[in-house]
C-alpha cells in the first residue's frame, strides 16, 4: 500500500481534563481537574513548541479508590478559555454528537475559532460509553454500532453545511432542518479530528476529518491503520493526518524512570480500571480477569515509553518513523513537573530529529 504520509512530525498533549488524569493509580500523581491547572499545562505546552492540546468529553467517572475521573471540567467552555489564554497552539476541544444538535456546534466552534484566532479543533466522538448517556435519559438502546456512525455521518453533513451555506435545508434519517441558518460562518473551518479503528470508524474519518486517532496492539498494526485510513482519505480526493496516544515517564537515568513506572503500576487502582473496561461493554468477569492479569500494565490507559530524555527521543521517533505518524499526543503523569522537563530537555531532539526527510 502507497505510504501518504504528509511530511512534519506534530507534537501535542492529552489535557487532564478528568481527575487523575490518565494514569489509574492510588501511587501515581494526580492532577486535579481544574482549570487553572489545565491552563498552565497548555500555557507549558505552548512555551515548549508543542503544536495543540487536546481535551477529552467526559461525563461519568469510574470510582474506585482514586475516584478516577468522578470529577471532569466540561471540553468547549475550557478549551474557550485556553483560546484566551494562548496565542499559537492549536486548542481542540471534544463534542459527542448524541449530544450536541449540529446547529448548535456549528455556532459554538464557530465562536471557538474566532476567539483563538483559528486554531480551533473539533474532536467528533460517536458516544460509545452507554452509561454516561444513560444518566441523562440520552442513550437510545435501539441503536447499534453502524447505526451510531450513520447517525454521525448525517450529523457531519449538517455540520459542514452549516458552515458553507447561508440557509440548509435537509431531510434526513436522524435530522431536520428547514431554512437552518448559522451565520457567520467560521473565517475557515476549524480542524475537524476523529477516532477509532473499525471499518466504520476509519470510513467515517477518511470522509470527514483532517485528522486520525489511531491505536494498535503494536507499530506494525497502527502503520497498517495509517495506511489504511490514509488510502480511504485519498481516494474520495482528501488527505488526513494520523495520530496517536503515548505516555512518558522520564527520569535522570532508565533506571530511575522505569522505577516510576514501576512504581505507579504498584497502586493499580484496580475498581475503577475493572469499571473502565466494563463502560467498554466487557462483562464484569471478564473485564476483571483481564486487570488481574497484569494490573501493573493496567494502570496506564495508553501505551508508554520509559527512560532518560534520549532514551524517550530514540523510541519515540521509532515509534513515529515505524509507524509512519503525522503526529503524537502525550500524556505525562505530573504535567506541570513533566512536561517542562520533556519541552527543555526531548523536544529540541525530537524537532531536530523531524527536520530529516520523513
Amino acid at each position: 500500500m502507497t505510504n501518504l504520509r504528509t511530511p512534519g512530525t506534530e507534537y501535542g498533549i492529552f489535557l487532564p481534563i478528568g481527575s487523575g488524569g490518565w494514569i489509574v493509580s492510588e501511587t501515581a500523581p494526580h492532577p486535579e481537574a481544574t482549570y487553572a491547572y489545565n491552563r498552565h499545562s497548555a500555557a507549558l505546552a505552548e512555551e515548549h513548541g508543542f503544536d495543540f492540546v487536546m481535551s477529552m468529553g467526559k461525563w461519568r467517572g469510574y470510582g474506585g479508590a482514586t475516584g478516577h475521573w468522578d470529577r471532569t471540567l466540561e471540553s468547549m467552555t475550557m478549551m474557550a478559555g485556553l483560546a484566551e489564554a494562548t496565542e499559537r497552539v492549536g486548542v481542540w476541544a471534544t463534542v459527542h454528537a448524541n449530544l450536541f444538535h449540529p446547529a448548535m456546534a456549528a455556532k459554538m466552534f464557530t465562536t471557538l475559532q474566532e476567539i483563538s484566532g483559528g486554531r480551533a479543533g473539533m474532536n467528533i466522538v460517536v458516544g460509545s460509553y452507554a452509561d454516561e448517556f444513560r444518566q441523562m435519559g440520552l442513550w437510545r438502546e435501539d441503536m447499534e454500532h453502524a447505526d451510531r456512525y450513520r447517525y454521525t455521518e448525517e450529523w457531519a453533513t449538517a455540520l459542514r453545511r452549516l458552515w458553507t451555506e447561508d440557509s440548509v435545508t435537509l431531510n434526513g434519517e436522524f435530522f431536520d432542518l428547514e431554512d437552518c441558518r448559522s451565520l457567520p460562518h467560521p473565517a475557515s473551518p476549524p480542524t475537524i479530528i476523529g477516532a477509532g479503528r473499525s471499518p466504520a470508524g476509519l470510513e467515517f474519518q477518511a470522509r470527514h476529518c483532517d485528522g486520525s486517532f489511531l491505536t494498535a496492539h503494536d507499530l506494525t498494526g497502527l502503520r497498517d491503520a495509517c495506511r489504511r485510513v490514509r488510502a480511504g482519505a485519498a481516494r474520495m480526493g482528501r488527505t488526513i493526518r494520523t495520530y496517536s496516544m503515548l505516555t512518558v515517564v522520564m527520569d535522570d537515568t532508565d533506571a530511575a524512570a522505569e522505577a516510576r513506572r514501576l512504581e505507579y503500576g504498584r497502586g493499580a487502582d484496580v475498581e475503577a480500571i475493572v469499571n473502565m473496561k466494563r463502560s467498554w461493554g466487557l462483562p464484569p468477569d471478564k473485564a476483571l480477569s483481564l486487570t488481574a492479569e497484569r494490573p501493573e500494565d493496567e494502570a496506564f490507559q495508553t501505551p508508554f515509553v520509559t527512560g532518560s530524555p534520549g532514551t524517550v527521543a530514540k523510541r519515540i521517533n521509532e515509534m513515529v518513523e515505524e509507524a509512519e505518524l503525522d503526529g503524537l499526543m502525550l500524556i505525562f503523569p505530573d504535567y506541570h513537573a513533566d512536561l517542562a522537563a520533556f519541552g527543555e530537555r526531548v523536544m529540541p531532539m525530537l524537532r531536530s530529529a523531524a527536520g530529516a526527510p520523513a
